[in-house]
């Protein structure tokens, strides 16, 4: 969805993990930050307790190393808004993000279906005004000017379709991303602890390489060094 001064993105999915699994992996912040660093452009995660709430301190950059002193810090404060043994719904806003954005939300809900499977709902949202919109429109101008997203327009049974660009495309790429770091970190939850990491790494560069045309940006060995860096930095910086 784009509306005037905001976007939407939204994803819906059945996993082959139960319930209980969602429940307890994203009922933990430092879950979170486990699972939002396998976005390319998350480059520190830290779970902190300010004014009594815990917030997701995070760092959000380029698709390349950064310092952490070059990229834009985004506050998420993490609520879990309903839990229940058949459902959880977890919430992460911030109020301030980057370039004139704002009110960035993460929402992820979940319910139990049979058979150890679980239905969830991934909300990705923002807002923006003038700066925001003109920094959009500056991307989509340059770097951004060929990229997509997902859903077709025009003729679905073209066999060269045609998906939508601009803004859309934008937060469609976007909000699959973080889909794909969930369901990758869900995935690797099964790997003893020293090697879940580089198993979630590979989980979701091979998921996002299913969508080259939206998703594909850098190599896997050049993902995966980046990826190490930025997961060793997430332990030890402030």
């Amino acid at each position: 969805m784009e509306g005037p001064g905001a976007s939407q993105g939204d994803v819906y999915a059945v996993v082959d993990y139960p319930i209980a699994t969602v429940s307890d992996a994203f009922s933990n912040p430092a879950n979170w930050c486990d699972a939002l660093i396998l976005h390319l452009n998350v480059k520190y995660c830290r779970p902190v307790a300010r004014d009594g709430r815990t917030v997701l301190s995070t760092a959000i950059g380029r698709n390349f190393d950064q310092p952490l002193s070059s990229t834009y810090r985004v506050n998420f404060v993490y609520s879990i808004t309903a839990s229940r043994p058949d459902y959880v719904d977890v919430d992460l806003h911030a109020l301030h993000g980057p370039l004139g954005t704002g009110n960035y939300r993460i929402s992820l809900e979940a319910v139990g279906l049979e058979k150890k499977r679980a239905f969830v709902h991934l909300r990705y949202s923002y807002t923006y005004g003038f700066a925001g919109r003109s920094a959009m429109n500056m991307y989509l101008a340059t770097s951004g000017s060929d990229k997509v997203g997902f859903t077709v327009i025009g003729d679905r049974n073209d066999p060269q379709p045609k998906f939508i660009g601009g803004v859309r495309g934008a937060i469609e790429r976007n909000t699959m991303r973080y889909y794909l770091a969930i369901d990758a970190y869900l995935g690797a939850l099964a790997t003893p602890a020293p090697a879940r990491f580089e198993q979630s790494l590979g989980r979701w560069f091979n998921a996002t390489e299913l969508y080259p045309r939206q998703l594909r940006e850098i190599d896997r060995d050049t993902y995966f060094a980046m990826k190490r860096s930025e997961y060793l930095r997430q332990q030890t910086a402030q």
